[in-house]
């Protein structure tokens, strides 16, 4: 498996156990050559897999609208970032990545 699409929470919940838990999925990830394809995001569930795969020099791809990459929840320092117009096309563009 050269990639895979993670799609989970915009929110790190109330226990910190998930980030933890997220932190570790990115690393597993990294550790064993596996790009992310996600919704390109630096907040939440997401933005901690992103961040450890950053951290660990892997392949991290977002796709975001452009509505959102406007409201800076973008996250800037990915390998690519992929803007798209809606949200139905983000999801498409996310499948054919991996």
């Amino acid at each position: 498996m050269k990639r895979i699409a993670v799609f989970c929470g915009s929110s790190k919940g109330f226990n910190k156990d998930y980030a933890a838990e997220a932190e570790k999925l990115g690393a597993y990830f990294a550790k064993n050559g596996i790009g992310l394809v996600y919704e390109g995001g630096k907040i939440g569930i997401m933005g901690a897999i992103a961040d450890r795969m950053i951290k660990a020099e892997a392949e991290v791809i977002g796709v975001i609208p452009g509505l959102l990459k406007h409201e800076e929840v973008a996250h800037a320092d990915i390998s690519e970032m992929i803007v798209t117009r809606k949200m139905s096309k983000r999801k498409v563009k996310i499948s054919k990545l991996v």
